[in-house]
């Protein structure tokens, strides 16, 4: 079992929210999604303030063009939280190396450090090729690695010359470097994405995969990072549907499942079948487009995937069933999961109200804000 602590994430849903399940997401077109709730800064607001009151250290804000742009989104969010950090997408290809290194020391600056950067390299070739960007997916992972070696070289001071493949950059440079460092988060289940996770991420995530698919994945992201010379973090990205006890829990996703009618599950699923993600693919055959049998593992219910692109998974159940799974999933070596579920605002009390002291009982977690309090730095000096 790893003995680090675990850290928790919300999700910022930016193309709009609601007391069900909002499609659209990874592998699905532009405007595809939307909600009851618009994704207003008032609204989003109220999320990230409940977030970091409740306990959680930081908010993913999705990225592609279903959704509002996450860089805009979560600067602007930035003034009306004082704790929370925002995971916020990398996108190689999108932006010079250069440029995106520099915002990304701007958004430190100006955030007291509050900036967490998720690399999207592109799952879908369609989508791509709708901001301007023609490579395959393989191409795209090798100009990913390229990226954030440019990176991180201008982080590290530069100024930098560099000529790939991909990328070439020469002169490079920025004003600031940013501090902290923000650590980057990496998701990939292809053979071309294992390289570069291992290569330069500080955080390797999974989707919401049986814990026996997550320890083999994990296992194969711990060799890679070995040969070089490196240790990686690992996450994973969930939905939640937590309540006090089992019953109201499976009735909440039942509810959730009852809305959804059987065309719009078969028009979503025929488009994530197209997906050129292995994420994705891993995703669908967990139910298989089926909606009978969507109990995958112990408290791991697929029924989100049927009508969502990407994390297509939420664990279900008591504050107390849900509280052992994920101890599970950390005795696997996870130590951050991302989160979320519908509505976001409601959902995230009942999680932080129910789980998050049921882990702190356990000693697996403690409040940001209390671990700051009782860090060294925060301490006065008492000597004589």
């Amino acid at each position: 079992m790893t003995s680090s602590p675990l850290t928790f994430h919300w999700f910022l849903p930016t193309y709009g929210d609601s007391r069900y399940i909002v499609g659209g997401g990874h592998g699905l077109a532009a405007g595809s999604a939307s909600g009851d709730r618009p994704a207003t800064l008032s609204y989003l607001g109220q999320i990230a303030r409940a977030a970091e009151d409740l306990g959680f250290a930081g908010a993913l804000t999705p990225t592609g063009a279903w959704c509002e742009d996450a860089w805009l989104t979560t600067a602007m969010l930035a003034e009306t939280t004082e704790r929370l950090k925002f995971l916020v997408a990398f996108r190689p290809g999108l932006l010079s190396p250069t440029l995106a290194a520099q915002m990304a020391a701007t958004y430190q600056w100006h955030s007291g450090g509050r900036l967490l950067l998720n690399v999207v390299t592109g799952g879908e070739a369609h989508e791509q090729r709708g901001y301007g960007d023609f490579l395959d997916k393989a191409a795209r992972y090798a100009r990913a690695g390229e990226f954030l070696e440019v990176v991180r070289a201008l982080w590290a001071g530069g100024p930098v010359d560099f000529r790939g493949e991909h990328v070439q950059v020469e002169g490079g440079r920025i004003p600031r470097v940013p501090d902290p460092l923000p650590p980057i988060y990496f998701g990939g289940s292809s053979q071309p994405a294992g390289p570069v996770a291992a290569r330069h991420a500080d955080v390797y995530l999974t989707w919401g995969e049986p814990p026996a698919d997550v320890a083999a994945k994990l296992a194969w992201m711990a060799s890679l990072a070995a040969a070089e010379g490196r240790s990686l973090r690992y996450g994973i990205r969930l939905h939640v549907i937590t309540r006090d006890t089992a019953d109201e829990a499976w009735a909440a996703a039942d509810r959730l499942l009852a809305a959804v009618d059987p065309e719009t599950i078969s028009r979503v699923q025929e488009g994530l079948r197209r997906s050129e993600s292995e994420g994705q693919r891993r995703m669908l055959d967990l139910h298989g487009g089926r909606s009978g049998d969507l109990l995958v593992a112990p408290n791991l219910w697929a029924g989100v995937g049927l009508v969502r692109g990407g994390a297509g998974t939420a664990l279900v159940g008591s504050h107390r069933e849900v509280a052992d799974r994920i101890a599970e999933y950390h005795d696997l070596g996870l130590t951050e999961f991302i989160l979320s579920g519908y509505p976001h605002l409601e959902e995230a009390y009942w999680f932080g109200e129910g789980v998050l002291p049921l882990l702190a009982e356990r000693g697996l977690w403690t409040h940001p804000a209390r671990a700051a309090a009782l860090s060294p730095a925060a301490v006065p000096f008492a000597g004589v």
